[in-house]
């Protein structure tokens, strides 16, 4: 199969992700598949861990990194449900990432924190540690997100998640 790797101008889309995204159970339940990825990296920008939230954050950040991976090949529609999916906290920007892999550059989108001066952002979140205590109840909260939006009066991403670690579960927003 051959990936067009222009994400802007083309038919398909390349988006660099550094959280959730990173757990294949994820994506899977947002786009009904499993795009290609590529291990990539992110320079001069952080991820951190934020108040309230089992999901990171990144912001520009000179002499850091972020380590994450590329999904390629996203249509349209993919593209939209990941901005719905990450809502009005985090802005789609264009960035420059290296691919691990390849040794080369491409020009791919990230979702960045909108909020660059937020006081809640603090320490380098960690994918392992999510991946154990919070993966399996962000799925459940995922797939209510994808239920929501596919009904005529879908709520926000914030709200989903939201109301899922709050009333649902009963279960502290932070770990």
């Amino acid at each position: 199969m051959s990936v067009n790797v222009n994400c802007v101008g083309g038919d398909t889309h390349n988006v660099f992700v550094y959280g959730s995204l990173l757990a294949d159970e994820v994506v899977h339940t947002l786009l009904k598949r499993l795009p290609p990825t590529a291990p990539a990296i992110l320079h001069d920008y952080q991820r951190f861990k934020i108040k309230g939230r089992v999901y990171p954050a990144i912001l520009p950040v000179h002499n850091n990194k972020v380590n994450g991976r590329v999904l390629l090949g996203l249509s349209g529609v993919e593209l939209h449900i990941l901005d719905e999916f990450e809502d009005d906290e985090y802005t789609r920007t264009d960035v420059e990432v290296f691919l691990a892999d390849k040794s080369e550059k491409l020009q791919v989108y990230a979702y960045v924190w909108a909020n660059r001066n937020d006081p809640n952002l603090y320490s380098e979140w960690d994918f392992e540690e999510w991946k154990q205590v919070h993966m399996n109840d962000f799925v459940k909260m995922t797939n209510g997100f994808m239920q929501e939006l596919e009904s005529p009066e879908s709520k926000p991403r914030v709200q989903t998640y939201e109301a899922f670690y709050n009333e649902e579960n009963d279960k502290p927003l932070q770990p």
